[in-house]
């Protein structure tokens, strides 16, 4: 599971990765309403991942991690609504893991400074899906598509070095 969390948007993509192949499972968002108070939105964005988590048992996720905004107010904003997602897959027991977006950008479009569109584009591309994913969504199917992909890398590394070890 991949989460691009906002203040106001959260989105939320599952994939199912099968060696090089990759399924698009589910993808969407949750949206607050900015005429709550902040922990009324804290409380949407934490239930909304908390529920999806539930439906569609996701073994891991992945979060995006902050990046410094010009605005102190909107990095400290995003940084709350990330705990609140953090939290509840957290509390639901599964292991979190953490992308820099330009990590997350490199590792689906190829470039660290891939615009929304391209990471739109190459979603829709990567997992065969039949229109472009609404912006969020599909930011959050690329840090779930960064971290499969990372994951089977390290896990293939582990295996090569195990072996190496073992012809010493």
């Amino acid at each position: 599971m991949g989460i691009d969390p906002g203040s106001r948007i959260t989105g939320y993509g599952i994939i199912d990765l099968d060696g090089p192949r990759s399924r698009h499972i589910v993808s969407g968002s949750i949206k607050t309403d900015s005429s709550q108070p902040v922990p009324e939105r804290l409380k949407t964005i934490f239930e909304g991942i908390a529920e999806v988590i539930q439906h569609y048992q996701p073994a891991e996720a992945a979060v995006e991690q902050v990046f410094m905004h010009r605005n102190p107010d909107s990095a400290l904003k995003l940084g709350q609504a990330r705990g609140a997602a953090i939290c509840a897959v957290v509390v639901a027991g599964l292991p979190v893991s953490e992308y820099a977006a330009r990590a997350i950008k490199q590792a689906v479009v190829g470039t660290g400074a891939a615009d929304k569109t391209q990471v739109q584009r190459m979603i829709a591309l990567l997992l065969n899906l039949p229109e472009l994913p609404q912006s969020d969504a599909a930011d959050a199917l690329a840090v779930a598509m960064c971290h499969g992909h990372t994951r089977q890398t390290v896990q293939r590394l582990g295996a090569a070095v195990a072996l190496a070890g073992r012809r010493r």
